[in-house]
């Protein structure tokens, strides 16, 4: 099925370009979550009139990710988890708490999506995480986890 991009998109395309994808994935997520429209020549044509705005709304999101990334690339945040005596955890450290303690440290609001451990976090120690800002911006962040307690 073939789309017209209304932002950015990583992996994909850029605005307004002309991009052929499957069915469900333009009919559930591209044009569900507005960020691409049927190939029509009525929207192709609708789409080059407002191009230039598309542009500028993405470029002003841009530099809202690149002012975030700045303020939290390099960062170190701790987390506190139960864990066994041998340094493993009860369960993992999962986005959603990543994205709390960042919105408690740095009252900045980053959704769980937009976080992407680069290994899974299961046990103490320091582990990168990646955050992905805009499809061309990234930040990258430590978090530290330590033990709550020991459970024997």
């Amino acid at each position: 099925m073939k789309v017209i991009l209304l932002e950015n998109l990583k992996r994909i395309g850029s605005i307004g370009e002309v991009i052929e994808v499957k069915r469900g994935y333009a009919r559930n997520f591209l044009i569900a979550n507005k960020k691409a429209l049927y190939a029509s020549k009525e929207n192709i044509a609708q789409v080059e009139k407002i191009k230039s705005d598309l542009s500028k709304k993405d470029n002003e999101k841009k530099k809202e990710a690149s002012q975030i990334a700045e303020q939290i690339n390099g960062k170190e945040y701790s987390i506190k988890k139960l864990s066994t005596e041998n340094k493993e955890l009860y369960g993992s450290v999962k986005p959603t708490e990543i994205a709390k303690i960042i919105q408690e440290e740095n009252k900045i609001q980053i959704r769980p999506s937009m976080i992407q451990p680069i290994e899974e976090i299961k046990a103490l120690g320091k582990f990168k995480v990646k955050i992905s800002l805009h499809s061309q911006v990234d930040a990258e962040i430590s978090i530290v986890v330590l033990s709550a307690d020991t459970i024997q």
